[in-house]
């Protein structure tokens, strides 16, 4: 069983006929190379004969994939609505620590020291944001390098198998 070939899902096939699209669009590939590949990717079977297709793309046809304007307008929607969801999760903890503080009778207004945190954290969230996802010096909002990052069309299956980077 462990030398089996995977079958590929219509969504994987689609999934890799966009980045030889968006490779198209950016003029890596000429309009023959691209409907040829195409051709390779709605004809593919397994899995392992997709990667080949985008191989000799930047970081195999997924850098494309970001690029798109619907990738685009859906990373701002989402991150937006992220943000306004940090945003409301610090309001309500600065309530709750403001009551607790308010309860207590502390004469050192406490909450202080976590809000700060919070608020810095949210700051950075927003800066992250602003800057479109893409921080200085290739890494993530937390610090972490993001070519680390597959996103939703690298599975793990695939990563166990070696398909993908």
């Amino acid at each position: 069983m462990a030398g089996e070939r995977v079958r590929a899902s219509d969504e994987e096939r689609e999934q890799y006929a966009n980045m030889v699209r968006a490779g198209m669009t950016e003029g890596r590939l000429t309009l023959e190379e691209g409907e040829e590949r195409l051709a390779g990717v709605y004809a593919a079977k397994f899995r392992d004969e997709l990667p080949p297709l985008t191989g000799d793309l930047p970081e195999g046809g997924r850098r494309g994939l970001y690029e798109t304007p619907d990738a685009k307008e859906r990373f701002a929607k989402d991150s937006r609505r992220h943000l306004w969801g940090h945003a409301g999760f610090v309001a309500v903890i600065a309530a709750v620590l403001t009551g607790l503080w308010a309860l207590s009778g502390a004469h050192f207004f406490w909450p202080a020291i976590p809000l700060f945190f919070m608020a810095f954290g949210l700051a950075r969230h927003a800066r992250w944001r602003a800057y479109g996802g893409h921080p200085r010096f290739g890494r993530g909002p937390w610090g972490h390098h993001m070519h680390h990052q597959r996103g939703p069309w690298g599975a793990a299956s695939d990563r166990q198998q070696g398909w993908s980077r």
